[in-house]
């Protein structure tokens, strides 16, 4: 089984970072191929830079479409183009804020997310009430911590357990989840500190994949996310026509990522 886990952003630490946290939870003959966006933001903090990170993102995905890939991870946390992956593979697409609030929800009565900057809060809650029942998300926290300077902070996971204490105290939460792919790795030091379960959405959403596969399921293509039509785009995304090829299978007409 190959399942490919795309990074976004144009940052190929985050990439390395967010690789070996999948490939520690991976099973065995599961090949968990990193990719890194050849084209868009180095870090996904602004609906700007999300809007701009789809496009490498689904280049990534019809790259992997071509060499056969079983299933993809969105990793980073607002789940960008994730509809979009969906209508190209032929696999499983799973974001890791949607695998990650899923298995909190399995976890406890109510989960916290802790993320990085204030202006991403929103659009974790968002996400929160399209993926759970409405109160499992009892509130979303930021550290402040611009993406990029996440790797270079060596006090970070005393920092996110903090503010994960005070997030359990505030909102009453079982469960912490971690609200960025930057954080991936940070799990066991910051539930050791807690004594809750704190989820990773990189190694969640992994198993995931890693589950749909085994049990030969994926995405329906009977409506929403069936083949996007074949049309013309101009302008920079000229390469991202769609052509339909036998068996459903979606590409567009060029293809660009990079593995790590």
């Amino acid at each position: 089984m190959r399942i490919r886990v795309v990074n976004p952003n144009t940052t190929a630490a985050m990439t390395a970072l967010i690789g070996a946290s999948a490939r520690a939870v991976a099973g065995p003959g599961v090949l968990v191929e990193a990719v890194t966006s050849a084209t868009g933001p180095a870090s996904v903090e602004s609906h700007y830079d999300e809007a701009l990170s789809v496009p490498g993102l689904l280049a990534a995905v019809a790259d992997g479409e071509a060499s056969d890939v079983d299933g993809y991870v969105v990793a980073c946390f607002g789940d960008p183009g994730l509809d979009a992956a969906r209508e190209l593979a032929r696999g499983p697409v799973v974001g890791i804020a949607e695998a990650a609030m899923h298995a909190a929800a399995l976890l406890g009565r109510g989960f916290s997310v802790v993320t990085t900057l204030e202006r991403t809060r929103g659009r974790a809650w968002e996400l929160a009430h399209r993926y759970t029942a409405p109160g499992a998300c009892r509130g979303v926290h930021a550290c402040d911590i611009p993406v990029l300077e996440l790797d270079a902070d060596p006090h970070l996971a005393d920092r996110v357990a903090a503010l994960g204490g005070l997030a359990l105290e505030e909102d009453g939460s079982d469960v912490i989840v971690l609200g960025c792919a930057g954080m991936a790795g940070l799990c066991e030091a910051v539930s050791a500190r807690l004594g809750v379960p704190v989820v990773d959405g990189v190694g969640a959403a992994t198993l995931l994949v890693q589950s749909l596969v085994t049990l030969g399921l994926r995405t329906s293509a009977r409506n929403e996310y069936a083949p996007p039509l074949p049309k013309p785009y101009t302008g920079a995304l000229a390469g991202f026509g769609m052509t339909i090829q036998s068996g459903s299978a979606k590409s567009p007409v060029s293809r660009g990522s990079r593995a790590m």
